[in-house]
């Protein structure tokens, strides 16, 4: 079950980048209001979202325990490549891949190695409807959140509160921070209903460039 909780919030962070471009960004303890023209911003998040053909950016991962007072940080090469392809290279402290291609998914770390049919879990069959929600731009429209719309002179904030049983189990909250100038992706925030939470930075993005489909093996 561990293994499975584990990997949920890792499918569900890359998916959540589906939804536009990563940029890195430094400043974030900003103010946010309602957005006043929320259907004009679900445009653009969409447009962006349709026109992104491959990403490959440098990734740091922040994890925040309750239970202990230092951060877990990992590092490593996040790739996506349309459609329902992505890679997750974990390179520090630890060695670890998970890679997921139309509905299949492998996972290796250094003691074990893995293959799964996404479409035969109950969990990971939900996963994976909400990554086909994210490529397709029609996230705004899952019955599996709540997305609420805010917005400062500089920022979007995308505020996600699951509806859906296996999500709400996990996640208290899902915050998606979005810059105005290209409605690109520059940090996510997933809160945790015990307490815990996750932080993800991106860093030297390639956007539509040229990426490898043997990255991608899931064989």
């Amino acid at each position: 079950m561990e293994l499975i909780n584990c990997e949920m919030k890792t499918l569900l962070c890359s998916c959540i980048l589906w939804i536009g471009l990563v940029i890195p960004f430094n400043s974030y303890s900003q103010t946010f209001m309602p957005a006043k023209d929320a259907s004009l911003i679900r445009k653009s998040i969409i447009e962006t979202s349709q026109n992104t053909n491959s990403i490959k950016s440098n990734f740091t991962q922040e994890k925040n325990l309750s239970m202990i007072s230092e951060k877990v940080i990992s590092k490593g090469i996040f790739y996506f490549k349309k459609d329902e392809r992505v890679r997750l290279e974990y390179l520090t402290p630890f060695k670890y891949l998970m890679v997921i291609n139309n509905g299949k998914m492998f996972i290796r770390d250094d003691e074990k190695s893995m293959h799964m049919d996404m479409h035969k879990n109950k969990i990971f069959k939900e996963i994976n409807n909400i990554i086909l929600n994210c490529v397709k731009g029609t996230v705004f429209s899952s019955t599996d959140f709540n997305v609420s719309i805010f917005e400062n002179n500089t920022q979007v904030k995308l505020e996600m509160l699951p509806v859906a049983a296996g999500l709400k189990d996990f996640f208290k909250s899902i915050h998606v921070f979005i810059d105005k100038k290209d409605y690109a992706v520059i940090r996510i925030e997933m809160n945790e209903i015990s307490g815990d939470y996750t932080v993800i930075s991106f860093t030297n993005k390639e956007m539509n460039g040229k990426v490898s489909d043997d990255l991608f093996a899931v064989n």
